[in-house]
């Protein structure tokens, strides 16, 4: 059956309308009538709101009342995607692991480029810190979401500003450069992304700047210090390399790294939960992450 999930899966990527490379604006349409075609759950409700100055949506799961908070960072390669259009996802995690979901409404590029996203994700968390104690909160955030949070966590560390509890990123898009021997050896399996596509966004996102600063692409950070981290990814994705060597990162900076590779799945396959065993698990698993980190405070 769950080989029979995976082909399905792939091909809904393959032969659907999402182009990441094609014009900003209707792709933009795309994604978020892709990650929308279904109704959110009964339970999950969404409320628009700000912090920091940013564009926000609460996500919280009806009759759970809970002190602990999880700040995400969707993808879109740093030029499509919304708050909203993340709630499923973000829903279907928030319930796993028993928190409250802040989905943040980053500027996206090309208007907005490095570092409005930056600049909007620490602006959350310091708003945040305001009301909720540090140990009560998490990042997490899917491919361009990924990079971002990593990218948040290296700039709060070099403001002095305290840690989360724990990060979990989901088949992060780390490396702008894209120097991943991935790029290419996984370009006949991945079903959703081409280098083409994530140059183009890249140079969106990047504009002036220099693509392999450690904030644009944390593969090149140091991340001591950073909190305990998870990276999820799946073995058919051009971006395997992205996760890899943000592990292999973390390890030598000592800090406390779960890696999980699925096999034989895409990008963000968790996205695909309700159609794939292997998304429901490691949304599963994530879960349990960000419960038994939360639960030291």
């Amino acid at each position: 059956m769950t080989d029979d999930q995976k082909r399905v899966v792939a091909e809904m990527l393959r032969t659907g309308p999402l182009d990441l490379g094609g014009d900003v604006h209707e792709q933009r349409r795309v994604l978020v009538e892709m990650f929308t075609a279904f109704p959110l759950p009964d339970d999950v409700v969404a409320t628009p709101d700000r912090l920091g100055g940013v564009e926000v949506v609460s996500v919280e799961i009806a009759g759970v009342s809970t002190d602990d908070v999880v700040v995400y960072l969707h993808g879109g390669a740093y030029a499509l995607g919304t708050a909203a259009s993340s709630v499923g996802l973000v829903g279907d995690l928030a319930r796993r692991a028993g928190v409250r979901g802040v989905t943040v409404d980053y500027r996206l590029a090309p208007e907005s480029p490095y570092p409005a996203a930056l600049d909007d994700a620490v602006a959350v968390y310091e708003a945040l810190l305001e009301s909720t104690d540090p140990r009560r909160i998490a990042f997490v955030g899917e491919s361009a979401g990924g990079g971002l949070v990593l990218a948040t966590l290296v700039a709060l560390r070099a403001r002095d500003v305290p840690m989360p509890a724990a990060a979990a990123v989901f088949s992060p898009w780390a490396d702008l450069t894209l120097s991943g021997g991935t790029i290419d050896t996984r370009a006949g399996v991945d079903p959703a992304l081409t280098a083409t596509g994530l140059r183009t966004r890249a140079t969106d996102y990047v504009g002036s700047s220099d693509a392999s600063d450690p904030l644009l692409s944390p593969v090149h950070a140091d991340l001591t210090g950073l909190p305990p981290l998870l990276v999820q990814a799946g073995s058919n994705e051009i971006l395997l390399d992205d996760a890899i060597r943000v592990a292999a990162a973390a390890a030598r900076a000592d800090v406390e790294i779960s890696m999980q590779i699925t096999p034989g799945v895409p990008h963000v396959f968790q996205a695909f939960a309700a159609i794939l065993d292997e998304g429901a698990a490691a949304l599963d698993a994530a879960g349990e992450f960000l419960r038994a980190h939360l639960d030291r405070a």
